[in-house]
């Protein structure tokens, strides 16, 4: 049974609010100002029909939209959408006390995607490749998408076929795939174990098809061509099911602003380091320290400088700093700090930053409310806060980056 209601706003994951008798209703893929008749259950409903358009509201670019769970803003019209982007980083701020100006949003362009993550799956029709529906174990097959690079979505047959092959479980399986200067890097997880017969098929094909890797839950299945991106000038061969910044193009955005904060800096410490995407780059101007919990990340960082040329002297430390932040008292041998952490945010070691001498501190996030919490811990430690950028890199989604850049004076000892 539907209702009709009147939405008021925006919320978090991009899902219009409406108001009911007994609280809020949550209905994905409305604008505010629209009417709609939606289907019910408890706090959230599914879209029937758009009875009062917004102005605002445009033709998605994607068939497959409302139903393979990627995006969730594909018809909120583009300057509209950007401000409602770069307003989550100005309300989380807010939230926590915070004023400063915050600059207008790095914009996302479509297809350039780099990095992304398939469900698949065995059935009785054939194997099923595509992404989960929102609140949903159902995989959508995907024929298109317009968030990713050329290069994936030309290879989703094959990817499919391979999906086929390294298949040895009647559950859902992810591959995730990453577009590199070598070509596709493959990383399976949870496909189940493979069979003799199976590696040497799947190897095959991944030979015969130009795919630069397979790897299965880590393992190195076969690699025709080592998977390199570059930071900079520096060329890193990544490990298996690598972090990479979503698109290149935000990668060097937020590159660009950290680079140029950290200039005057002789020795700088990279907090999750990950491969070296800020560390490699930092290392023309500066020496670096990079810390990073993850080994096979660190290593890759720790080749890519040494057969690299024209950099200043790179450390690296395994450590997980979500454990063991690095104390003040190590921080303060840098004249210039970068950390760039998961989700959660990074809050024991922005209480070790804030009581540093730091003088140039970079704080690069994904997640503005994380973001909002250790900006807060910095300036209550003397902090002051020069710039918010946020960089928008997940298109048509809710996600949004941010660097922010802070100054603290140097205290005589």
């Amino acid at each position: 049974m539907s209702s009709r209601f009147t939405i008021a706003r925006l919320g978090a994951q991009g899902d219009g609010i409406a108001a009911a008798d007994d609280g809020e209703v949550f209905i994905p893929f409305t604008l505010p100002g629209e009417t709609v008749t939606a289907a019910r259950q408890k706090d959230r409903a599914a879209l029937m029909s758009v009875l009062e358009a917004s102005p605002l509201r445009v033709e998605p670019p994607c068939r497959h939209f409302t139903e393979c769970g990627g995006c969730a803003l594909q018809h909120f019209e583009a300057e509209a959408y950007r401000k409602w982007k770069r307003e989550r980083v100005v309300q989380a701020l807010k939230v926590k006390g915070i004023a400063c100006e915050i600059d207008a949003l790095v914009p996302c362009a479509p297809h350039t995607r780099r990095r992304v993550v398939f469900s698949a799956r065995r059935t009785e029709a054939g194997m099923l490749l595509g992404f989960v529906r929102a609140l949903s174990s159902e995989i959508i097959p995907i024929e298109e998408c317009p968030i990713s690079l050329p290069a994936i979505v030309a290879a989703l047959d094959r990817l499919r076929r391979l999906a086929d092959l390294v298949c040895a479980t009647p559950k859902a399986f992810h591959m995730m795939i990453t577009v590199t200067a070598s070509g596709l890097d493959v990383a399976v997880q949870d496909a189940g174990k493979l069979g003799e017969n199976q590696r040497r098929i799947a190897s095959n094909f991944v030979m015969a098809e130009g795919l630069a890797r397979l790897s299965v839950d880590g393992e190195i299945i076969v690699e025709p061509k080592k998977p390199v991106v570059q930071f900079g000038s520096v060329a890193v061969a990544v490990p298996p099911g690598a972090f990479l910044q979503a698109t290149e193009a935000a990668e060097q955005a937020m590159a660009g602003l950290v680079g140029q904060h950290l200039s005057r800096a002789k020795k700088v410490a990279d907090l999750f380091a990950g491969c070296g995407s800020f560390a490699l780059r930092l290392a023309a101007k500066s020496e670096v320290h990079a810390v990073e919990g993850d080994a096979p990340a660190l290593a890759a960082l720790d080749r890519a400088f040494r057969f690299a040329s024209g950099l200043k002297r790179v450390t690296s430390e395994r450590r997980d700093l979500f454990r063991r932040p690095l104390t003040f008292k190590e921080l303060n041998g840098f004249d210039g700090l970068v950390f760039d952490p998961p989700r959660a945010g990074a809050e024991d070691q922005s209480k070790q930053i804030a009581r540093s001498d730091v003088p140039l501190v970079a704080a690069v996030s994904c997640n503005p409310v994380t973001l909002a919490r250790d900006l807060r811990i910095l300036l209550d430690g003397g902090y002051q806060l020069k710039s918010v950028t946020p960089i928008d890199q997940f298109l048509w989604s809710p996600h949004v980056e941010a660097v922010a850049l802070l100054e603290k004076p140097r205290r005589r000892r």
